[in-house]
């Protein structure tokens, strides 16, 4: 099954983009914590590459701990400033208003010496679509200033909003590139929702899931669903039928209801915390790979 999903607007959104850097002190990255290669937009390296660099790993609450230690370890080397976070918790946004200051403490220095006295850090707020960028900026603010959504899309125009004395944000649509050269990448987006279900098939996309998650956590799936690493992914969506009593009339086992289930499950946390990308795998997981 081929992966694919880039509206018309969003060509349109990444021409913006290219205006609107020239506006911002920062870069402010929202990724998927649980894939943060597949919902990196590699296009952000280029747009960003002059300016300071920041990426929240969002859904982190969803995502495998060790890991999102891993990938804040992996930016920092990358010269890239990273915050765990989960962006409907206000709780975690004063980490977030304190490293915004660190990565622009160059450029707020160079102001001081101009004398030019409490300009704000502006900083673009980008990525992908249903990574959570508006619930953030929304948390953020304290007060509703984007709209937002369970489902891609919703952001479709740039908006600045002053959050504070400190720091004003640019809100800009959810972008992805027009064609996903490694098909990894678009299976991992489709796991979070970032393509649309109704352009997937949900059966397709549970077996490469339950594939996936056999092999990186076959103990979560065991406990969960009676599942083992012997069963093709078939039988393993069967077991899940099964287990969640998926039945049509007659008795008949729905494989269909049961992989919107296991996706369900997996997108909101319940399958527990998981993470399907490491700093390893960027190797396999590459934005060219053929």
């Amino acid at each position: 099954m081929q992966y694919q999903w880039y509206p018309g607007h969003m060509t349109k959104a990444k021409r913006q983009m290219q205006e609107d850097i020239k506006l911002v002190d920062l870069v402010i990255e929202l990724v998927d914590a649980r894939i943060p290669i597949s919902s990196h937009n590699p296009d952000i390296d280029t747009l960003g590459r002059q300016k300071s660099r920041m990426v929240l790993l969002n859904k982190a609450d969803l995502a495998d701990e060790a890991k999102n230690q891993a990938w804040c370890d992996y930016y920092k080397k990358q010269g890239i400033f990273a915050v765990r976070l989960d962006a409907r918790n206000r709780g975690g946004m004063k980490d977030v208003q304190s490293v915004i200051q660190d990565a622009c403490r160059e450029k707020i220095e160079r102001n001081l010496k101009r004398g030019i006295i409490n300009r704000p850090v502006r900083a673009m707020v980008a990525g992908i679509p249903n990574v959570g960028k508006s619930t953030f900026i929304n948390s953020f603010a304290g007060k509703a200033c984007a709209k937002t959504g369970n489902k891609p899309g919703v952001t479709k125009g740039k908006q600045w909003i002053r959050l504070n004395k400190q720091v004003e944000l640019l809100d800009t649509p959810g972008i992805l590139w027009p064609k996903f050269e490694n098909q990894i990448i678009g299976m991992h987006l489709a796991y979070i929702g970032s393509i649309r279900d109704e352009i997937v098939n949900r059966e397709e996309l549970a077996f490469e899931l339950l594939k996936e998650l056999l092999e990186r956590y076959p103990g979560l799936l065991a406990d969960r669903f009676a599942l083992s690493a012997a069963q093709t992914p078939l039988e393993a969506l069967e077991q899940v039928a099964k287990n969640r009593n998926c039945l049509k009339k007659g008795g008949e086992l729905d494989t269909e209801k049961a992989a919107a289930m296991l996706l369900e499950e997996f997108r909101s946390g319940k399958l527990g915390r998981i993470t399907m990308e490491e700093p390893r795998d960027r190797a396999d997981v590459s934005m060219d790979d053929q």
